[in-house]
């Protein structure tokens, strides 16, 4: 097993654990900064709940495609393609919406550090599948 599989095989294994948790933070309403991207801007508990779910979904597809990234590929390539499609909403959002309106004292610098955060998350995940698949 080369070192690139095994960094991309832990690290896919990280965002399993990265999205258990944001689904379980969102369950129980903990508005913990990287866990809920946008921690200081009101929600409904129903919004945490369905945030909930879908991130334990993510977390199921991380951890099956931990198992075995190799044999798993087509599932990585959808985590990624997904994931880039995922960082492109929070960006729109980011950009688009008028969280002063909703509270004065949201500083967006936040998001945007969270979203760069997600970003080089994915980017080394898009590395090392490819350095991986040679």
């Amino acid at each position: 097993m080369s070192t690139n599989y095994r960094i991309l095989k832990w690290s896919l294994f990280a965002g399993a654990l990265y999205f258990f948790s944001v689904s379980i933070a969102h369950m129980l309403g903990f508005k913990v900064p990287v866990l809920f991207i946008y921690f200081n801007v009101p929600s409904h508990a129903y919004q945490d709940r369905i945030i909930s779910f879908l991130a334990f979904g993510w977390a199921v597809f991380f951890f099956t495609a931990f198992t075995n990234p190799q044999k798993n590929s087509t599932l990585v390539k959808a985590i990624l393609v997904a994931g880039a499609g995922a960082l492109i909403g929070v960006a729109m959002i980011n950009s688009t919406t008028d969280f002063q309106a909703l509270d004065p004292a949201i500083n967006v610098t936040v998001f945007w550090l969270e979203a760069a955060g997600l970003f080089v998350y994915w980017l080394w995940l898009v590395v090392f599948h490819f350095w991986s698949s040679k």
